[in-house]
């Protein structure tokens, strides 16, 4: 019988050849990209997301996923950070004022593949390269997100709440 120690290990070690293989580059968005992270972003949520939200939360967050919106967020100093497998988005951050998060997915087919903390990592080295001294970094969770941002460090700092039909949890990630 296998334990769960050797099962964690194993994971671990796919995960490392994985990468190892090339078969992930994480690297910011680049110009064009943005009807693909749409895509990327929509599809997640769509899958993961949006059962637990009521169609006025769907409706607001799905007005914010826009490739114009994406371009602009940019210009205005956001960070996208990519995730990418065989040419196709896999994974996406965006972190505004170089301290939230302000989207997180990683596609079904990729979860638990180490994906997520190399998305946010990236990131993180991106935000501290261009604003020395950040000490945290917030996120408004979605219901399902929840126990993944646990994993990732971060914790709750109140109760879930709705805003304009958007379930979420404020957490914070001491750096």
């Amino acid at each position: 019988m296998v334990g769960k120690l050797e099962i964690e290990r194993f994971k671990l070690l796919r995960h490392k050849a994985y990468f190892m293989r090339g078969k992930i580059k994480i690297r910011e968005m680049k110009d064009g990209e943005e009807k693909a992270v749409c895509d990327a972003v929509i599809k997640s949520f769509n899958e993961f997301v949006a059962p637990d939200f009521s169609q006025e939360g769907i409706d607001s967050f799905m007005d914010g996923v826009k490739p114009q919106l994406i371009t602009d967020r940019i210009k205005n100093g956001n960070i996208i950070v990519v995730a990418i497998s065989d040419k196709k988005i896999v994974g996406v951050i965006e972190v505004r004022n170089m301290n939230h998060v302000s989207m997180f997915f990683v596609d079904g087919e990729y979860h638990r593949q180490g994906i997520g903390r190399g998305l946010l990592n990236h990131a993180l080295k991106i935000c501290r390269s261009i604003t020395k001294g950040i000490s945290e970094i917030t996120v408004n969770s979605s219901p399902y997100a929840v126990h993944i941002y646990e994993r990732l460090g971060f914790q709750k700092t109140s109760e879930e709440q709705t805003k304009n039909g958007i379930r979420c949890t404020p957490m914070v990630k001491k750096l």
